[in-house]
């Protein structure tokens, strides 16, 4: 699409003259800095035309753009003590969650879902990086339980998308715990037969890497998704040593073994659902 078009078709929903116009008609692309029409980019799935640089998203886009005909049952979230330290830094902890309430629209930083892919039953958990850096603390590892053992109920594999920079420091050691209780509910699924299918995206790092990130039977990856378990800066000051430039992206980590796949966004859909068919063909086989 020429920037003729483009222009031709942002103006045609610009308001006339006299009314309040829009101010979400154009995307900036945090990848290469072009404008993007609005329309156009949510259409091509929140990822840049010109550069393919995949968007951050949150759970209600991921789950219309993976469940088929965009139908899903949201499932509740399990209710958790909401300031178990009584935590304040230059603001109250319980002011923090209030704000990001309202910010975007959920209770915290994880939302479960099921319905279908490709006519397969599945349950999917995905990680809110605009809920307070999609961290950690007992509502994401409860929720995270609570998609698992749906899952199991259902007898369908669990899919989760991460993003996170890590454990909820506002929960100190309360969020800690929760990377045993995640992994005892990941050998849950195991037991059951069930597949559990990770989806690494922009940023993933921190306790959540070592918590359930890392741990699928299948590891896919967004394209150009930063993920560490410790910053960059940081390994270089204790190695002395330059890093790679690609180090620490989901390519590298392909390229390396970490995961499996780098999959576009475009592609996703597709390809969890020939996943889910194979695994659970060849789990009721064994």
């Amino acid at each position: 699409m020429s920037w003729i078009t483009r222009v031709r078709n942002a103006l045609a929903y610009v308001t006339t003259r006299g009314e309040e116009s829009p101010d979400n008609l154009w995307h900036k692309c945090k990848g290469c800095g072009q404008m993007v029409f609005m329309k156009e980019f949510e259409e091509n799935q929140n990822v840049c035309p010109h550069c393919d640089f995949h968007d951050r998203i949150g759970a209600t886009k991921r789950f219309e753009q993976l469940f088929d005909e965009g139908v899903y049952k949201l499932l509740p979230s399990p209710k958790v003590a909401e300031d178990p330290l009584k935590f304040r830094d230059s603001k109250p902890y319980t002011a923090r969650i209030k704000a990001a309430r309202a910010s975007t629209g959920e209770q915290d930083a994880f939302q479960n879902a099921s319905g279908t892919i490709h006519g397969h039953k599945a349950v999917i958990g995905v990680q809110d990086f605009a809920f307070m850096g999609g961290s950690m603390g007992q509502a994401v590892g409860e929720a995270f339980i609570a998609g698992v053992e749906t899952a199991i109920a259902a007898r369908a594999p669990y899919i989760v998308f991460t993003a996170s920079g890590g454990a909820r420091m506002q929960e100190g050691i309360l969020s800690l715990m929760q990377m045993p209780r995640t992994t005892v509910a990941i050998e849950m699924l195991h037991d059951a037969g069930l597949p559990y299918i990770v989806v690494l995206t922009d940023p993933t790092s921190g306790g959540v890497m070592a918590a359930y990130a890392m741990l699928g039977d299948v590891q896919i990856a967004e394209p150009g998704a930063t993920l560490a378990f410790t910053g960059r800066r940081v390994i270089e000051n204790t190695i002395r040593e330059k890093l790679p430039d690609d180090f620490q992206t989901s390519e590298y980590y392909r390229d390396h073994g970490l995961v499996d796949m780098v999959t576009h966004r475009k592609e996703l859909r597709d390809t969890l659902g020939q996943l889910i068919g194979l695994l659970c063909e060849a789990r009721a086989a064994a």
